[in-house]
């Protein structure tokens, strides 16, 4: 309950501001029970009491997700604390204010944590299709009922808007919801044999423990994203959630439980000894698969320890997304995706636009539109606002990387048109920044800035617009506007990239692959590619027919 308090301190610090709130979640179970708690902490007495178990059945009578909040280990179907004792707290970035201690776990609790994903997976395993598939709809339809708090919490702890939260939270729902019906139609395959006597067989087999390894960024539906496939294969999991947002995760593996998920099918390990945990679960014997969703320099760290053991990996690594605006193209509908693609939480997406290219032509025209955009569409302030579309960095040394890039770009021959500096809302909030005449050798055209500052660059012919935007030892993601039917199947074709978006700027959709090529990673999630990456293929001989 305490979490709870500091929830509704930092949401609404007085119950004036709490009356003023006109938001869709006004009415949702988590945002009564802060104004529950907000109003008795107003009362000596009520404060006293709220420290007590006895009032609990009494705030659980007016709350209908009160699991939601854990602040221990989900372990073979246990909520444990870590075996040193040890916790670390959350912090709110828009704030800085804490609003949960969380059970700091190590190698030990993670070898636990293998271990009953181990057993469990012997069990699992033999279960049908069916029988997985109505478990994670029950895990699908408990989310969706619980939207709202989940999308509290996660404000709460990444700082994002509610309604990116909101959004963000439906999404993952969609991965369970999806891979629930798909399982059903997994099928094998018969093989004409070369000769009399034989019938040769392929089916396909959940491969085993999986570790799975997720970012601060999108702390729901990364999540979402690898568990669903890897439990609707048959497979186990073991999950690490990012340090900085484990409170989306802990309430999802709650839901599991409430689902009827066995024990050991799903177990979730939180900590700030991120690097020891990776290690055990790259290098244990038991772990048949990681998938990782972070930087390429950590990546790569992961798949040189699960070498040791050959596992199979998957990683959604870094990016550096081109967004190429043609003279063809049009031009109000490529201002409004573009600031969409870059300043949809705060640039700090992996998929977002970090490279603005504009034909010379409509250059100008482009960059003076895109400021109004700006100006227009973008309000920077706390996530609990429901006039804010920016939210704060995540950290100090987020907006320390943002602001160096700035420097860079300017000191470089970049102009600033909007935004370039801190914003008074708070300490780690960083103003939509839009710099024109932005060098190629800039740092910002070479690293993926993961913020809300977008570099405009002139170029004249498609080759060279083509060439800039292949530069990069990155593949991720890449975008374009034109009008030239020819060009758009051209261009689509050359990116250098795994998913590209051609007049549209939103192309993440559980029914499509997501992932990409060059240094941002190997496999993919969602679609029925994302479930192939947890099952290996088995191919059987049968003879003496």
């Amino acid at each position: 309950m305490a979490t709870l308090s500091r929830l509704a301190k930092y949401a609404f610090p007085n119950r004036t501001s709490f009356a003023r709130l006109q938001h869709p979640l006004q009415n949702s179970a988590l945002v009564r029970r802060c104004s529950l708690l907000l109003v008795e902490s107003n009362d000596s007495n009520a404060r006293t009491m709220a420290t007590s178990a006895q009032p609990l059945p009494k705030y659980q009578e007016f709350m209908s997700s009160a699991t939601l909040i854990r602040d221990k280990a989900y372990i073979d179907g246990k909520w444990v604390g870590s075996a040193d004792g040890e916790t670390f707290d959350v912090i709110n970035p828009a704030t800085q204010e804490k609003i949960g201690v969380v059970a700091d776990c190590g190698p030990e609790d993670t070898q636990r944590a293998i271990e009953a994903a181990f057993h469990a997976f012997q069990t699992w395993k033999k279960t049908t299709p069916k029988q997985r598939s109505a478990a994670l709809r029950r895990w699908f339809e408990l989310i969706t009922k619980h939207t709202k708090e989940l999308s509290m919490i996660l404000t709460a702890e990444n700082g994002k808007p509610l309604a990116e939260a909101e959004a963000e939270v439906a999404s993952g729902a969609s991965f369970f919801e999806w891979y629930s019906e798909m399982i059903r139609h997994v099928t094998g395959e018969v093989i004409e044999a070369p000769a009399k006597g034989r019938q040769l067989f392929a089916i396909k087999e959940p491969v085993g423990v999986c570790g799975l390894i997720t970012p601060w960024n999108f702390p729901s539906s990364m999540l979402a994203r690898k568990v669903s496939a890897a439990v609707a294969a048959g497979c186990t999991v073991v999950m690490k959630p990012a340090a900085e947002t484990p409170l989306s995760a802990l309430a999802l593996a709650a839901l599991a439980e409430e689902a009827g998920i066995p024990p050991g099918v799903v177990n979730i390990v939180a900590g700030k000894k991120a690097s020891e945990i990776g290690k055990v679960l790259c290098e244990s014997p038991l772990v048949a698969k990681i998938s990782f969703t972070g930087s390429t320099h950590v990546g790569k760290l992961l798949m040189q320890q699960s070498a040791l053991t050959m596992k199979r990996v998957s990683m959604e690594l870094g990016g550096n997304a081109p967004f190429i605006v043609f003279d063809s193209a049009d031009l109000k509908a490529a201002v409004e995706a573009a600031v969409f693609c870059k300043f949809r939480a705060s640039g700090q997406t992996c998929i977002c636009a970090n490279r603005i290219l504009v034909q010379e032509k409509i250059y100008d025209e482009f960059v003076q539109k895109m400021g109004e955009e700006i100006e227009k569409k973008l309000k920077v302030g706390n996530g609990f606002d429901q006039s804010s579309t920016q939210g704060p960095l995540i950290n100090r040394k987020a907006l320390d990387k943002v602001t160096a890039h700035v420097e860079d770009a300017v000191s470089n021959g970049g102009k600033i048109v909007r935004g370039g500096k801190g914003h008074k809302a708070g300490p780690q909030f960083f103003e939509p920044t839009l710099i024109r005449d932005v060098p190629e050798d800039a740092l910002i055209m070479r690293e993926e800035t993961f913020g809300p500052v977008a570099p405009i660059v002139k170029f004249r012919t498609e080759e060279e617009a083509v060439k800039i935007a292949n530069s990069t030892s990155v593949g991720l993601a890449g975008y374009f506007f034109s009008q030239d039917m020819a060009q758009i199947w051209r261009v689509a074709k050359k990116l250098e990239v795994g998913m590209v978006g051609a007049n549209t700027a939103m192309i993440s959709t559980v029914e499509a692959p997501f992932g990409g090529v060059k240094e941002s990673g190997l496999g993919r999630e969602g679609s029925h590619y994302g479930l192939v990456e947890y099952q290996n293929v088995k191919y059987i001989c049968l003879g003496g027919l």
